[in-house]
């Protein structure tokens, strides 16, 4: 069995179809998302129904959270507050629904999926390195977590200390506990644009973050048609 854990997919399809191909290529069996479907890019409707045909666990991610409130937007960056205003407007009442009753942290099979920490799930902090990383260990109940938020793949392990592995591949050892960040399939900010996910491979006890090629000039100029900030289309080249 393997799984094709993936998230932070923010309305870019190509992206989303990427990985799902690869993921083929690989021989994964069954799929995870750690949330953020929707939000920033042109493919909000899109993205969703994909990942609702793998009929997978999902999470709720902050942007899905905020697409289905009719709350202020105010305290939103302004690409994001534009975005989120035009992905608010795309979806229907049934999508919306879908969103909502999203858990913010679940367990499948032998690991847990949350998408921002264990400690906070919805107030939506950000991880970025071995000390953030603690809190989450401490609520972290299985040997593995898999989590995004960040867009940013990075392996925390925890054995006598915690530490931020620099490999992207780990085997798995009895007695250590990882809290791994899959990345993102439509808008990385790790400086490499290419798409990002994991693979965890449940008979070799390995887990391996992947990354690959997109139709990038496709989301790219999808966005400029939907008549989003070119700020959003720039950023994919960018990794940022």
């Amino acid at each position: 069995m393997k799984y094709a854990i993936f998230g932070d997919i923010h309305a870019n399809l190509e992206g989303l179809e990427a990985v799902l191909a690869d993921s083929k290529e690989q021989g994964c069996t069954d799929y995870v998302c750690v949330g953020d479907i929707v939000g920033y890019a042109s493919n909000p409707k899109e993205c969703l129904a994909r990942v609702r045909e793998l009929d997978c666990p999902v999470v709720k991610g902050n942007h899905d959270e905020e697409a289905v409130l009719d709350t202020s937007l105010e305290g939103l960056n302004p690409l994001a507050k534009f975005a989120m205003e035009w992905t608010r407007n795309q979806l229907d009442e049934e999508e919306r629904e879908y969103l909502t009753n999203l858990k913010l942290v679940r367990q499948v099979r032998d690991f847990t999926i949350v998408h921002a920490t264990l400690d906070t799930p919805g107030g939506w902090t950000y991880v970025t390195n071995k000390f953030d990383a603690m809190a989450s260990f401490s609520y972290q109940f299985t040997q593995l977590c898999f989590y995004g938020h960040t867009h940013t793949p990075r392996i925390y392990v925890k054995g006598d200390s915690v530490d931020a592995a620099e490999e992207t591949s780990v085997d798995l050892t009895m007695g250590t506990k990882y809290f791994i960040n899959v990345g993102s399939a439509g808008q990385p900010r790790d400086g490499d644009w290419r798409a990002a996910y994991a693979i965890y491979d449940v008979e070799n006890q390995n887990v391996t973050i992947r990354r690959l090629e997109y139709d990038i000039q496709t989301a790219q100029q999808k966005i400029l048609d939907a008549g989003l900030p070119e700020m959003l289309a720039h950023r994919l080249a960018l990794g940022k």
